[in-house]
Formats: C-alpha cells, structure tokens, sequence
C-alpha cells in the first residue's frame, strides 16, 4: 500500500509556509509520496484572485522545483474544472489508484471550517488527515467529525496526527495585497518572486 499526502489549496501565490507544512509531512508522515493539488475553485473562497489557472500552475511549478523527489502536483481539480471539493477528488483517487492510501495536509488555520466541508463524514472515510499548528491559530480540533486521534499515521483512514509547527504566519491574501501595493513581500520562494516581477502578476 502505496501511502500518498495530499495538500491542497489556491497556492495564490505558492509562499514558504505550503514549502514547510510539505517538508513537515515529508519528515513525519512517512509518505512514499506528495501531492499539491490546486484547486479549479475553491468552495470556501469567491474566487482563485488576479491570475490564470495556468500562471498558479507555473507559479507553484517553480515554487516546488527541488524540495523532493517525492513531490508532484495532481492536476485533477483543475482538468475536472468547476468548484473543487475534497471528497469528490479522494473519491476519483481512490477509484483510481486503490492500491493507496490517503492523508490530508493542511494548517491549523483549516480546522475551524472542516465540518462544513462537503460530505465531510465521506471524506474521513476514504482519508486521515495531518495538521500542522499555524502561528495565532491554535489546535482546536472539531468534536464532531469522524477522526481518532493516534501518534503517527498508520496508513488507515479517520486518524488525525498532528505535526510540528510550521512557526511562518503567512497568508496568500496578504501577500497579493502586498504585491498589489508594490510593498516587500517576504515569504516568497525566490523563484516565484522572479516569475511575479517579470510577468508583473497581481498589479
């Protein structure tokens, strides 16, 4: 059994807090494998921002060359198209490679809004899920989703580990503010800042 991480997200921009919470998964999870998967449209944002569906692509590209061989994107939510939800894709997943088994990665700042995810239950039964504390957002873990608490992922579905801090307190809205105002935006993976200054994204 095959054992994959899925972090999902905009990526709009790719910043160093989705660089670490992807080395954390890495170091503790013990994944043959992960993927960022961007989404087509979020269904708890109004819109991906300023930028094509291609420059994200590009832009998280560039963000990801060399952190690990184990890294890939999934472009699934964006061929699919329309609003992207979790449990329709680990479904696809699932029915397409059975042979793996599938843990979400997402920060701290994620947890308040997870019972208001689609079909939330459906999705704790096809994965589990890894949290990484985000600065101001502390562990508040929902009481009523189907998750189990355990010390390390043992590969089942419906268990929830937690992982080290990510100690960056970023936010891509925040960042395209910044850029939109043309004020320093640290946080940026040098790459990306490179492909925003010369295609002069998000003014």
């Amino acid at each position: 059994m095959r054992r994959a991480g899925l972090l999902g997200g905009a990526f709009n921009p790719p910043h160093e807090a989705h660089l670490k919470l992807a080395r954390l998964a890495l170091e503790h999870l013990d994944l043959d494998e992960l993927r960022f998967i961007p989404t087509a449209r979020s269904p708890h944002k109004p819109t991906p921002g300023d930028i094509t569906d291609a420059q994200r692509l590009a832009l998280l590209m560039a963000a990801l060359e060399g952190l690990d061989s184990r890294v890939r994107i999934e472009r699934l939510e964006l061929e699919r198209g329309g609003t992207s939800y979790t449990a329709d894709t680990l479904e696809t997943l699932s029915t397409r490679e059975p042979d793996t088994a599938w843990i979400l990665v997402l920060g701290s700042d994620q947890l308040s809004g997870l019972p208001r995810w689609r079909r939330a239950e459906a999705v704790f039964r096809l994965a589990s899920l890894a949290v990484a504390e985000r600065p101001g957002m502390p562990m508040d873990l929902p009481g009523d989703l189907p998750l189990r608490l355990a010390p390390h992922w043992s590969g089942a579905p419906g268990e929830l580990v937690r992982l080290p801090s990510t100690e960056l307190d970023l936010a891509s809205s925040s960042l395209r503010d910044d850029l939109r105002h043309n004020r320093a935006t640290e946080g940026l993976p040098a790459s990306v800042a490179r492909i925003i200054g010369a295609e002069n994204l998000y003014q």
